[in-house]
């Protein structure tokens, strides 16, 4: 069959201004599966395209779809621009199959599919072997023009949602995948490599190594969705990376995993493996920090593995906050890891989280002296976000919703109400927080000062564009959003 994947068209100040737009993996770990099953697979990457749905709409009729595949690593923020593109399909071209994924599709299948009649069917977890097995039936079912029960036969796939008279049907969940490397990624699909570049260090593309993560943390929902932690063979992994620099020329790679270093001896064959490569590249994961303290002895061995920066959530600046969110790190942690990585010379950045608690002015003025503190490379001031199917967001339910519209639930936007500070203060108070620790004499110092020219170029490359989108931030909040001020 002829499929199109559609990395919905989303519009982020972060990609559009910061680190640059990266490749969907995800519709290309689903891509590679179709097209070794023999199916005929494009991608159409609107995001990183600015494409405008109409624009969409016509590719996909030039193209020939026969089934069109929407989905986005910002699953909630793009949730209302999926539905707009799989409306404008369905009404363009109502013979197609119009199949969603992803994370929030997955924990709202059936009021989605009880609300949007655009929506044939969900794709619920893991993609790569429900879509092979759901597009074989649909092609079974185009040949046989109608004889086919869509019920019975949609019924043998696992992990799928659908509407049967109307009404929601679900299959049953499907294990997670034993082996991650039964299955291809599709990196064909991409047609110009250069359109994904990452901190100024040219071609980047976004790899996964491990899916799942061990912990708890309240309000994150990675640990429910990929189930349990599993990695890839340490030997194809490295061996796609150097095949990703060989020969496409991609110099800087993204670590999808949510938790990598999840076991110290796997994860230590992993950065051997990439250091016996000697590839000049450039590396950045999500890494706790208290990995980063266990793995002391080892950081040598991540600079020469090629890791440049080292993306920390520290979250808080208190213990007190840290066992709330049942983050299973310290303070110290925090404080520790970020002297190591200098040491290194490697960047950290640092996840803050505003709104664990009522904010306050005092609250704010904490947060500040906690984040100099740890003196990060950078700082990601990042608000709290009530996702139905976390238990934050469980535990929050009749929190007041300041934000309902879906596309700002990206971390970036305050979304739950606090008490004591209106929206417009809350976002004041936290921008004072970011200028004045990037322009913090000690970060300026190492921008302008750095003794190693590589290392000065990356602080000066990262601050520049941390500003771009500061100022972006500011101009929407202030002159493109309506301010809600009670």
């Amino acid at each position: 069959m002829r499929v199109v994947l559609v990395n919905a068209p989303l519009r982020s100040i972060v990609c559009d201004h910061g680190v640059g737009h990266q490749m969907p993996l995800g519709l290309l770990m689903i891509g590679g599966p179709l097209r070794d099953a023999g199916h005929e697979v494009q991608l159409i990457d609107a995001a990183c395209d600015g494409l405008a749905i109409g624009e969409i709409v016509a590719r996909i009729v030039q193209l020939g779809a026969e089934v069109v595949m929407t989905a986005h690593v910002g699953s909630t923020p793009a949730h209302t621009c999926c539905l707009h593109l799989l409306h404008a399909v369905k009404t363009a071209l109502p013979q197609v199959v119009t199949v969603y994924g992803g994370v929030h599709p997955t924990y709202h299948h059936k009021a989605i599919l009880e609300e949007h009649p655009e929506v044939d069917i969900i794709i619920r977890g893991e993609g790569e072997a429900t879509v092979v097995e759901l597009v074989a039936i649909l092609a079974q079912q185009a040949e046989c023009s109608g004889k086919c029960d869509p019920v019975v036969e949609l019924g043998q796939v696992r992990s799928l949602a659908w509407r049967c008279q109307g009404l929601p049907v679900v299959t049953g969940a499907r294990p997670p995948i034993q082996h991650l490397d039964d299955y291809r990624i599709g990196w064909e699909l991409i047609e110009d490599w250069d359109k994904y570049q990452a901190f100024g260090r040219g071609r980047a593309a976004v790899v996964q190594f491990s899916r799942g993560c061990p912990h708890t943390c309240t309000y994150c929902g990675q640990w429910m969705f990929w189930k349990r932690w599993r990695h890839r063979d340490v030997t194809r992994f490295v061996d796609e990376v150097t095949w990703l620099y060989t020969e496409h020329d991609v110099r800087f790679f993204w670590l999808a995993d949510e938790n990598p270093t999840t076991d110290e001896q796997i994860w230590r064959q992993v950065l051997e493996e990439l250091s016996a490569r000697k590839l000049p590249i450039g590396l950045c994961a999500s890494i706790r920090a208290q990995d980063i303290v266990r793995d002391a002895a080892l950081l040598p061995l991540y600079r020469r593995a090629g890791f440049l920066y080292i993306l920390m959530g520290v979250e808080a600046v208190t213990d007190e906050q840290l066992v709330k969110l049942r983050k299973g790190s310290s303070v110290n942690d925090s404080y520790q890891a970020v002297r190591l990585l200098r040491a290194h010379q490697i960047m950290s950045i640092i996840d803050y989280i505003v709104g664990i608690a009522d904010e306050t002015p005092r609250s704010l003025w904490r947060g500040w002296r906690g984040l100099v503190e740890y003196d990060g490379d950078l700082v990601n001031a990042l608000y709290m976000t009530p996702h139905a199917w976390t238990p934050f967001g469980r535990a929050t339910e009749s929190a007041t919703i300041i934000e309902p519209d879906l596309h700002k639930w990206d971390y970036r936007h305050q979304v739950i109400g606090v008490s004591r500070l209106t929206p417009t203060q809350l976002f004041v108070g936290v921008k004072i927080i970011e200028v004045c620790y990037h322009l913090h004499p000690r970060r300026l110092a190492r921008i302008i000062a750095a003794s190693d020219p590589a290392l000065r170029r990356q602080l000066r490359f990262s601050f520049l564009h941390t500003a771009g989108v500061f100022w972006h931030e500011v101009f929407e909040h202030f002159f493109r959003r309506q301010r809600r001020d009670g």
